[in-house]
């Protein structure tokens, strides 16, 4: 049911002991290399989840069915990137410990090493489904090896996981050497069992710019919701142990449809956490 905005993410339960799923904002907004302002999409996408139902007519599932705790924002050091990240670590590393799954709202896409980090330590052989515009597969960009551009080679360099990459469209001839794409609902389920731990990452970008403008670096040629949902359709009832979504830059995009999509694909991602 629709509601008046209390800043947390709509259907929050009370008691974080009693949830099995913890929701926490990451606003890391420090490499971005075209525009920033991540740092306001937690917060935005909170505000935009209270225009939704707690219903999923896509997953079938209601989200008052759904133990999630909303733990509010870490107060991050924007001029800090390595204080930062162990922020994003530690407080990942406190929320496996307590034997709950996490959803991270970013924040930019590097916010995924800390928390994978973390994951990989009670998660061995841990799959990795990345939705993204692009390959974020270099090993420096602008003289950064910590980057948003680069969160997913170093991901791979902590061994172990495949990644399975879904809606890329943009990187280097390298990059593109380097990837596991896949192009249909139907190729990552057969690329999955349902015993698996999975992580998910979903960088907005990953969806068409004319649906979804409000990003930090929009890419021509993405995905629809519809066809984003056909996905996530094939992931429910596998075993997802955390996600995170990254990138949204609220302030870009002044019909608030950006925020509103990215609350969506929360809902959505909170159901399949459940699942």
């Amino acid at each position: 049911m629709k509601g008046v905005f209390n800043s947390q993410y709509i259907g929050s339960k009370v008691g974080e002991e009693l949830s099995g799923i913890t929701l926490l904002g990451c606003p890391l907004d420090a490499t971005s290399s075209f525009r920033g302002g991540t740092r306001f999409a937690p917060d935005s996408i909170r505000k935009a989840s209270w225009t939704l139902e707690t219903y999923s007519p896509y997953l079938k599932q209601d989200l008052d069915d759904v133990m999630f705790y909303d733990a509010g924002n870490l107060e991050l050091r924007q001029g800090d990137l390595t204080y930062s990240l162990e922020c994003i670590e530690n407080a990942a590393t406190e929320i496996a410990g307590k034997g709950k799954k996490i959803l991270a709202l970013g924040g930019e896409h590097l916010v995924t090493y800390p928390i994978l980090k973390t994951m990989k330590k009670h998660f061995r052989n841990i799959k990795i489904v990345h939705f993204d515009a692009h390959c974020d597969l270099r090993d420096e960009y602008e003289g950064q090896k910590l980057s948003h551009a680069t969160v997913m080679k170093r991901v791979k360099e902590l061994g172990g996981s495949e990644i399975f990459q879904i809606g890329i469209r943009s990187g280097t001839r390298g990059e593109f050497e380097e990837l596991f794409p896949i192009d249909s609902p139907t190729s990552l389920v057969a690329s999955l069992s349902r015993n698996t731990p999975i992580y998910v990452t979903f960088d907005m970008d990953v969806f068409d710019p004319s649906l979804v403008a409000g990003v930090t670096t929009p890419e021509p040629g993405g995905l629809t919701f519809k066809e984003v949902m056909e996905y996530f359709s094939v992931l429910k009832g596998m075993n997802i142990v955390g996600a995170d979504i990254v990138e949204l830059a609220p302030d870009y995009d002044t019909t608030f449809v950006s925020s509103v999509s990215a609350a969506k694909v929360a809902r959505e991602m909170l159901m399949l956490l459940h699942s």
